[in-house]
């Protein structure tokens, strides 16, 4: 089937079309009176290396919005401002003193200020600090619990937001087997508590092996088992608080270390705000996110009827794209400003980016594939099958050009879990040049950069609906403007809306993403408030049975949704109505 030249296709994009998201994009990731083809001349110029194919190629990749780059890339690549090319960080490991020693809290507390003062969110495991009631013998005193120091960094959270700076964006985890887990499980059940965090349990294999037996559990601190619980039950309490309340979710940390490229000299225990990006201490990633909406073209229909048309997608297209595409995200990771030493030695170490995708359910159901269904499933797999791949070649390519990442270790990345699902052409490829970059394929959220492109779907969500009414701050004031669900407004479909997607279609969706992905997967199932309260807790144990680094679900009629229609405290996180949570982009 012939396809029509892209350049004459009536969706494709130079920039955005709707008054909305052309005020979105200028106001988020472009200086004053800058356009947007200016901008992405700033951005092509500042990551090719100089030749004119190059740039070009890439200029106008980010034209038609084929690709588009985390906002963080966005709004600081050859610009002025001193801001972080990054949008997510992990901390330093905290260690369990408050002003004592390298990783004491409060140093931890300083850094977390530095980075979110350039932009960059960040992610905490607090599972080193002891629990509530413990003894600190060299105070004489008894400990308030990680709990309690959380509220140090919510602050260092707000204040950053409140003096001009951009939102901050925190996620906070806590291990399952740590004295204080219910506490932690129910803090954010009041308003006010902790509004810059999202909140994810560190699930171990072991804690759901014992859910499963209906065995019991040890809750352990520093050697010393504080108590026995019953694994169901403190389950129970996990799954009731995410029914009502949308958080916790859960970090599948076994699975995330098993599955990690660097399981060789790194360990994973806590991920970027939004969860797509388990990282290690100081570790870092570059986002970003083809829109596979500007690869659907208008095809003949058939030989007999070439007068008519259909709608397919542009194969050659997307391939040809990502080469181009990893080679200027490496490029960010040299010429990035870094909050932190630390954080600029572990990201040249390991040279991790995180490339994804958005727009899926438009795509897939302008070409006739309901969200969730088998035709879409096996649509999702070819893409991302094909940008896991590509993005691997493209890497080992610039590797036997630029040298491997420092940390690469041939044999031991290739006997990595991940590594053994690549295809062996590839892997023979990876042991002949090496490889660029440790990770390549993350799955973002999208929020912001996806409405920026004329509202597609975000992600690999489903549409929230086919439209919204959002209220926009302009300089003659707040107006209200209706915005369109890109699929259809653009082709005239009509989408599966998110409230139509069965829990088991979000699952699927989730799975196959997740098996393509070396990082890890940022989607929300949203389950129906009249689903079985035994269907609701199977999802979290058949994503930890199908191979899931975390997992998060919201009702829409939780108890959660009564605080969202109140309006936000100045200088908290946003949160997204469709998921509870924090707005990462």
């Amino acid at each position: 089937m012939s396809i029509s030249n892209p350049h004459h296709n009536p969706q494709v994009m130079n920039g955005p079309t709707t008054p909305f998201s052309q005020f979105l994009h200028a106001d988020k990731y472009r200086a004053e009176g800058e356009s947007f083809d200016e901008s992405t001349n700033r951005i092509a110029s500042a990551l090719t290396d100089g030749t004119r194919e190059q740039f070009l190629r890439f200029r106008g990749i980010l034209r038609d919005m084929r690709f588009m780059p985390a906002g963080r890339i966005q709004s600081a690549v050859g610009s002025t401002r001193n801001v972080t090319a990054y949008n997510c960080f992990v901390s330093g490991i905290i260690d369990d003193s408050f002003v004592d020693g390298e990783g004491c809290i409060m140093d931890r507390a300083k850094e977390a200020a530095q980075t979110m003062r350039m932009g960059g969110g960040i992610g905490y495991d607090f599972s080193r600090l002891r629990p509530r009631g413990a003894t600190i013998k060299k105070l004489g005193s008894k400990s308030s619990g990680p709990v309690s120091f959380m509220q140090i960094y919510n602050s260092v959270c707000q204040c950053i937001a409140s003096s001009g700076h951009r939102r901050g964006a925190q996620m906070g985890v806590l291990r399952v087997d740590h004295p204080d887990i219910e506490e932690f499980i129910h803090v954010k059940q009041e308003k006010g508590v902790l509004e810059g965090f999202n909140l994810s349990i560190g699930i171990l294999d072991s804690f759901m092996e014992a859910v499963e037996a209906d065995g019991t559990f040890d809750l352990q601190w520093g050697g010393e088992v504080y108590s026995t619980i019953n694994a169901r039950a403190l389950w129970e309490k996990i799954m009731r608080s995410t029914w009502d309340w949308g958080e916790p979710g859960v970090l599948f940390l076994d699975t995330m270390n098993k599955q990690n490229n660097l399981y060789y000299c790194e360990q994973l225990e806590a991920t970027n705000p939004c969860g797509e990006q388990p990282l290690a201490p100081y570790a870092a990633c570059l986002l970003g996110s083809f829109n596979l909406t500007q690869y659907i073209r208008y095809a003949p229909n058939d030989d007999d009827h070439p007068d008519a048309i259909e709608r397919a997608f542009d194969w050659d297209q997307f391939q040809a794209d990502i080469a181009p595409v990893v080679r200027a995200m490496d490029r960010v990771i040299d010429i990035s400003s870094y909050p932190l030493p630390q954080q600029e030695v572990e990201a040249k170490n390991k040279r991790r980016m995180g490339l994804g995708i958005t727009g899926l359910a438009n795509a897939g159901e302008a070409l006739g594939y309901r969200y969730g269904s088998e035709q879409f499933l096996m649509f999702e797999e070819r893409v991302l099958m094909l940008l896991r791949d590509e993005a691997y070649y493209a890497s080992c390519e610039l590797a036997h050009e630029l040298g491997s990442f420092p940390l690469f270790d041939s044999e031991l990345f290739l006997a990595g879990a991940f590594a053994q699902t690549l295809p062996p052409v590839l892997r023979k490829a990876i042991e002949l040049d090496g490889l660029r970059n440790s990770h390549l394929i993350s799955i973002a959220p999208t929020g912001t950069i996806s409405l920026c492109a004329d509202n597609v779907s975000s992600g690999i969500e489903p549409v929230f609906s086919t439209s919204v009414t959002r209220t926009v701050q302009t300089f003659d004031g707040p107006t209200e403007q209706l915005i369109e669900d890109y699929g259809f407004a653009t082709w005239g479909v009509e989408p599966t809306e998110c409230k139509d997607v069965t829990a088991s279609e979000h699952l699927a969706v989730l799975l196959m993403a997740q098996r393509f992905t070396d990082s890890a997967v940022s989607k929300t199932c949203n389950v129906s408030p009249q689903m079985k309260w035994s269907d609701f807790k199977q999802i979290y144990m058949d994503a930890w049975k199908g191979g899931a680094k975390g997992c998060t679900t919201f009702n829409p009629e939780g108890k959660r949704m009564g605080i969202l229609k109140a309006e936000p405290t100045e200088g908290s996180c946003e949160i997204n109505p469709e998921t509870g949570r924090s707005d990462c982009q």
